[in-house]
């Protein structure tokens, strides 16, 4: 159980049109869509461990933008979850709500911050009696931050988790990247996750990026792997594939102004 709970609240990947954080990754950055704007997540995410595995197929992140510094969110994600020597059980996961406010904004290329709190609630279905989802319902009070660097995009994450009946829990992440063409950028990622008291943790790196295929649809891709190589939880294989749809499309072909989505080039817990 230990492990399917921390597979899975690896999976928080709220939205963000502003920094480098987002899906992708699972870092989330101080980004907001807009006002009244929609920012949609689609992907395919593959968590493979030494005996066991745990897949979103499909992953459903929906952001909706109010006012320039107020996001929207709800994730959920169909769930596959098969250990070695059993059959798959599939199930949905838990429901991720959220609202995102981006309290400190100083401009294009200065320091941005944020809080992110949200929820992680288990539905009236049949996971938790499968295993599929942990019996624990949770509350998450992260804080972001964005800047850029010299020619870097930096964002950092950093927050508590209030775990019912568990032990609380503690994210941290960083993600550093840049804008390679008009339409592609590149980041690598570090994030880590963990209990308090026994500090188990599952420390992750990745690499991906994004790619504009054609307004208002971009490519989202990332790819990695645990850290701690010898112990049952870390993953042996971290992925995210999907497509993110910005909508309305004409809020994305507006001049760039860094309090609005239009500023990016485009953002491990919805279902954990």
């Amino acid at each position: 159980m230990r492990v399917l709970v921390l597979s899975l609240a690896l999976s928080v990947i709220p939205c963000s049109v502003f920094a480098q954080g987002g899906p992708p990754y699972f870092t989330n950055d101080p980004g907001t869509p807009g006002p009244f704007n929609w920012e949609i997540n689609v992907a395919y995410m593959p968590f493979l461990y030494s005996d066991n595995t745990v897949s979103h197929a499909p992953d459903l992140d929906i952001n909706f933008g109010i006012g320039n510094r107020i996001q929207l969110t709800y994730e959920n994600a169909w769930l596959r979850v098969q250990n070695s020597g059993f059959p798959a059980r599939f199930g949905l996961g838990q429901s991720n709500p959220g609202v995102k406010w981006r309290f400190y904004d100083t401009g294009a290329d200065k320091l941005h911050i944020s809080v992110f709190p949200q929820f992680f609630l288990n539905n009236p279905n049949q996971s938790v009696q499968r295993g599929i989802t942990p019996p624990n319902n949770a509350f998450l009070m992260p804080v972001e931050f964005a800047k850029k660097v010299g020619p870097l995009n930096v964002n950092l994450e950093t927050g508590y988790e209030i775990v019912r009946h568990a032990r609380d829990e503690w994210i941290t992440g960083l993600v550093i990247g840049k804008q390679l063409t008009k339409r592609f950028e590149l980041n690598g990622e570090f994030y880590d996750q963990g209990t308090f008291r026994d500090f188990v943790n599952q420390p992750v790196l990745d690499i991906g990026g994004r790619f504009k295929l054609h307004n208002p649809i971009v490519l989202l891709f990332m790819a990695g792997r645990g850290l701690k190589s010898s112990s049952p939880i870390q993953p042996h294989f971290v992925g995210y594939f999907g497509l993110q749809f910005l909508l309305p499309s004409r809020a994305y072909n507006e001049p760039e102004d860094p309090s609005t989505p239009g500023h990016s080039s485009t953002d491990v817990h919805g279902g954990r």
